[in-house]
């Protein structure tokens, strides 16, 4: 499978060519092979691309401008679905190849199958160690918690006040337990949140860009209809 991405290397729109080198970039620091098909000087480029854009993928004007993607003559998208598949975490999936194992989306995509095939997968915790009771079914747990309460009861009526003071000390590790995840879950939050905060501001940003060479693309279009 060839990664095609179509391209105008005399374009005078400073957006376009932008958005053109955020595409090559991207590609190339994943490490993906893809060919540029050049439209400002093969004729032959030029009307492929517009012949096999989707009519509900081209702007109202019918033409469609670079950068435009595709997987050998399946259309993938244009800039704007390939920075939101960037943002998602999911440009392999836009570009309709596999993930390479041990990337971000290929661990996405093992959990969104676990959890199809009811079977999610297990996450370390922040100390790297795994919640066992993830692999005991939710029966067994049950009757295991409901045995050993059985037992607590039994060892109290036998030994009364000494074991009385080991359940404090059980529940007293228990509880410093369930404040550590509480902790752990709190600074995930907080990770998730900055992670957000800075997407928000890296999207601003674009959308301002976009906004001041509007109309430097209206100017490219009109360019585009004349020939």
């Amino acid at each position: 499978m060839v990664i095609k991405v179509f391209l105008a290397s005399s374009s005078g729109s400073t957006a376009i060519k932008k958005k053109q080198q955020d595409v090559v970039g991207f590609l190339e620091a994943l490490k993906v092979d893809y060919t540029q098909l050049d439209i400002a000087c093969n004729e032959e480029n030029r009307m492929w691309m517009r012949q096999n854009v989707p009519v509900d993928k081209k702007p109202t004007n019918g033409i469609p401008l670079p950068p435009q993607i595709f997987n050998e003559d399946s259309y993938c998208g244009d800039y704007d679905t390939f920075f939101d598949a960037k943002e998602d975490n999911s440009v392999y999936a836009f570009l309709g190849l596999p993930p390479p194992p041990g990337s971000k989306e290929a661990e996405q995509a093992a959990k969104v199958l676990g959890v199809e095939n009811g079977t999610p997968a297990e996450e370390p915790k922040a100390d790297g160690s795994v919640d066992a009771s993830a692999e005991v079914p939710v029966e067994e747990r049950n009757g295991d918690a409901h045995g050993e309460e059985e037992q607590a009861a039994d060892e109290e009526e036998v030994e009364g006040e000494g074991e009385g003071g080991e359940e404090e000390d059980v529940a007293d590790e228990e509880t410093a337990g369930d404040e550590a995840l509480a902790e752990e879950e709190e600074e995930a939050v907080e990770e998730t949140d900055e992670v957000t905060e800075q997407a928000n501001a890296q999207e601003e940003d674009e959308q301002e860009e976009a906004d001041e060479d509007r109309d430097e693309e209206a100017e490219v279009q009109e360019e585009e209809e004349a020939e």
